[in-house]
């Protein structure tokens, strides 16, 4: 659910992956988690953008902070371990990738074309929240682990919009 309001401050949050690909559906779980609290917040707008992002990019104008949510395999860490990404690391300029599918994007390249698309009016405030896993099998259940680490995020989140509450 996408809400737009007029307010000063307005934060982008996107949840990535696969609803079908267990593990990987941990960015859409919490996005589908933070809908239940945040929705009525016309100063927040939650996508959950599966594995397609790219007719997104364009509802990223107007947002001053970005945050977003995705899985992230081979790291050689536990499973449900959790990473916040410093945002000068999903700082590094555009890449255009003819190789790029639109229903394929992930968050670093949908970053990457959103500074192209945006420009000048790209957000500097972005986070980035990765949970490890290794389970991408075609099921619907996530392991515990990871879900305990989205629910994580989620709590982490609503501490850091608190401070930008809606009236």
């Amino acid at each position: 659910m996408t809400t737009t309001g007029s307010s000063s401050h307005r934060i982008a949050i996107m949840g990535f992956g696969n609803p079908v690909r267990s593990d990987d559906a941990v960015g859409t779980y919490v996005i589908q988690q933070l809908k239940s609290t945040l929705s009525e917040r016309e100063d927040i707008s939650l996508f959950d953008m599966g594995t397609s992002a790219f007719e997104v990019l364009f509802q990223l104008k107007g947002h001053q902070q970005i945050i977003l949510v995705d899985a992230v395999v081979n790291t050689g860490d536990p499973i449900g371990t959790l990473y916040r990404v410093p945002a000068e690391e999903v700082r590094s300029a555009p890449q255009d990738d003819p190789m790029v599918f639109l229903h394929s994007i992930k968050w670093d390249q949908a970053l990457s074309y959103a500074k192209k698309l945006l420009q000048d009016e790209y957000p500097d405030n972005i986070q980035v929240y990765l949970i490890a896993i290794d389970n991408t099998r075609l099921e619907v259940a996530m392991s515990d682990a990871v879900q305990q680490a989205g629910d994580r995020v989620v709590e982490y989140i609503l501490e850091e919009v608190a401070w930008t509450a809606s009236p």
